[in-house]
């Protein structure tokens, strides 16, 4: 079930003041996590509109699990909560950036403190077509 209305025109979607989230084919929109005091991108996920709902409500980041299918409550196990601080939709209203105090140490499985550790090196040394990539 969608709590939230449904996008209305271009105009109103682009300019209205109601927030109205444009979900995809699969009832998803990315949520980019960034820490609310350095700025750095944390991870990538995905809410549907229960989530989003839950977030809402709780004050923490809740997902959508696209490889359990089910609903995600980042930090329930893990202690690595996040405290939403604010959440910002795109001008299209179909992709989110939210905002949070990241608790219980790093968000990443891996034990980093963020899920975007490695940069984008270029090419291999032979000039393959393939990414290197290293430690960010």
């Amino acid at each position: 079930m969608n709590a939230f209305p449904p996008p209305g025109d271009k105009k109103q979607l682009e300019e209205g003041l109601v927030f109205t989230p444009k979900f995809d084919a699969d009832g998803l929109v990315p949520a980019m996590a960034i820490d609310a005091t350095t700025k750095e991108p944390l991870m990538l996920a995905y809410m549907n509109a229960e989530s989003l709902k839950l977030t809402l409500e709780l004050g923490e980041a809740v997902y959508w699990s696209r490889s359990r299918k089910e609903l995600w409550h980042k930090g329930k196990t893990s202690g690595q909560v996040q405290k939403v601080v604010e959440i910002r939709t795109d001008c299209d209203q179909d992709a989110l950036v939210v905002y949070v105090e990241q608790m219980g140490g790093g968000c990443c499985h891996t034990g980093r403190n963020d899920c975007f550790y490695r940069k984008v090196a270029g090419r291999t040394p032979e000039g393959g077509a393939l990414l290197a990539f290293k430690e960010a």
